[in-house]
């Protein structure tokens, strides 16, 4: 390991926007096994299945169209 480094020439993470946060949320039951089966199909994780759609509502600034039966 060497004594100093140096990082003039360092460069930022061109990721850092697209960092994850981690948050608790309550999602019914059945809903979650709509995205594991279309996980197992898929075979892209039901975490991720969840966050690219939701990315993709904010995205297209999708409207919430909510009807109470």
């Amino acid at each position: 390991m060497k004594a100093e480094y140096d990082f003039s020439n360092g460069q930022k993470n061109p990721y850092a926007k697209k960092l994850k946060q981690q948050i608790t949320i309550n999602i019914d039951s059945d809903t979650i096994a709509y995205f594991k089966a279309q996980a197992d199909s898929s075979g892209i994780p039901y975490q991720t299945l969840i966050n690219l759609y939701l990315a993709d509502c904010a995205a297209n600034q999708k409207q919430l169209k909510i009807t109470w039966a």
